[in-house]
C-alpha cells in the first residue's frame, strides 16, 4: 500500500545490500550518541559500532525485500510547491474517514490541481474539510487525485526533512510517486466518484460569531469530561457576546463554561460532536475562527478570520 524509501550521505568502503528489522534498527539507532555509526556486513550478520557500543543483528538477504515498482519521468508529472502542498493536507486532509480500506473513498483525500489552484478536501459523511492553495503550474496541467489519508498523513511526517520548495508528483496506472531530492513515496490511488463536496456548502449563513481559538479549545476540553461517551454531543448555547457550552452524561452529571465572543445575531442553541470541533480549532493556524450558522438543524460552516481559503462543514 505504501512505499517509502530515503537516501542518506554515508562513507562507503564496500557495497552491499541487506534487510533489517526495521523497529529493532530504530531502537538501536536512536539511543547512541552523535557520531559516525559503522555498519560492517557480514554474510546476513550486520555488526553495528559507535564508540564503545557493538550490535549484532541477523537479518534476511535483500532479495526477500518486495520488488519497488518506481514511476518514471515519463509518467503524467506535476511539480508542486512544497510549503502550499504540506500546508493544504494539514488543514484540510484530517477529516477524512477514519477506518483503513481502499474501496472506500471517504477514507480518502481529494488534491485537485486547476492551473495555479491546489485544492485539498476531505470528508467523512459528517464534516467536510476543504482548503485551496495557490501554486506555481508552470505547464497548466489539470490533475485530479484521491489519495489514502493515511499515505498524507506520512507524507507530513516526513515533509520535514525535505529541502527543496518542490516535489514531484508522477501518477500512473492508479499509482502516485511523490519524489524529492533524498526522499520518495509509493502509494496506491483510489478510484471511483468522490462525492460533489462543494455543492454541499451553503452559499449564505446569516448568523455569525467570531471566537477566539485557543480559549475555545481551553472551554471545549474543561467540558468534555462530563461528555455521553455514546454520543460525543456538546451544546453551543450563542447569546448575545456570549457562548455557553454543555455536556451532560445522564448517570454521572454535567458540565458548562462560558465564552466572551462577538455574536449580535439572534439566540441559537446547536449541539456537535465536540471532537469534530477540537479537530478544526486544532489543525487551523489561526487566533480567531468565524462560525457561520443558519438553524439548529443546519450545516454550520467553521472559518479563520484571516484567509478565505479554507473551510470547515459539519
Amino acid at each position: 500500500d505504501l512505499t517509502i524509501i530515503t537516501s542518506v550521505e554515508a562513507q562507503i568502503s564496500g557495497l552491499g545490500k541487506i534487510t533489517l528489522p526495521a523497529k529493532k534498527l530504530l531502537d538501536i539507532v536512536s539511543r547512541l550518541s552523535d557520531g559516525i555509526i559503522n555498519f560492517e556486513l557480514n554474510n546476513i550478520t550486520m555488526t553495528i559500532t559507535s564508540g564503545k557500543s557493538k550490535f549484532e543483528i541477523l537479518g534476511i538477504s535483500a532479495n526477500e525485500f518486495p520488488k519497488i515498482e518506481y514511476l518514471t519521468e515519463e509518467d503524467n508529472e506535476v511539480d508542486i510547491d512544497l510549503k502550499p502542498f504540506v500546508l493544504g493536507i494539514k488543514e484540510a486532509g484530517f477529516a477524512a474517514a477514519s477506518y483503513e480500506s481502499n474501496n472506500n473513498l471517504l477514507s480518502g483525500v481529494v488534491c485537485d490541481i486547476n492551473k495555479n489552484v491546489l485544492e485539498i478536501a476531505s470528508t467523512d459523511g459528517n464534516r467536510l474539510a476543504r482548503a485551496r492553495k495557490i501554486v506555481s503550474n508552470k505547464d497548466d496541467k489539470t490533475i485530479k487525485l484521491i489519495v489514502p489519508a493515511k499515505v498524507l498523513q506520512e507524507f507530513l511526517k516526513i515533509s520535514y526533512f525535505i529541502d527543496e520548495e518542490t516535489v514531484k508528483l508522477y501518477t500512473k496506472n492508479s499509482k502516485i510517486m511523490i519524489k524529492s531530492d533524498n526522499i520518495t513515496m509509493i502509494s496506491n490511488l483510489m478510484n471511483g466518484q468522490y462525492p460533489q463536496y462543494n455543492k454541499l456548502i451553503p452559499q449564505s449563513l446569516p448568523k455569525e460569531a467570531k471566537i477566539n481559538v485557543a480559549k475555545m479549545i481551553s472551554a471545549i476540553e474543561r467540558v468534555s469530561p462530563m461528555v455521553n461517551e455514546k454520543t460525543s454531543i456538546i451544546k453551543l448555547n450563542f447569546t448575545q457576546n456570549n457562548l455557553s457550552l454543555m455536556a451532560d452524561t445522564p448517570e454521572s452529571g454535567n458540565s458548562e463554561d462560558q465564552l466572551d465572543i462577538i455574536y449580535s445575531g439572534e439566540d441559537i442553541l446547536i449541539a456537535f460532536n465536540y471532537k469534530y470541533l477540537l479537530d478544526v480549532f486544532k489543525n487551523i493556524d489561526s487566533e480567531n475562527m468565524i462560525i457561520c450558522m443558519n438553524t439548529n438543524l443546519s450545516a454550520t460552516i467553521i472559518k479563520p478570520d484571516n484567509e478565505e481559503d479554507f473551510i470547515y462543514l459539519i
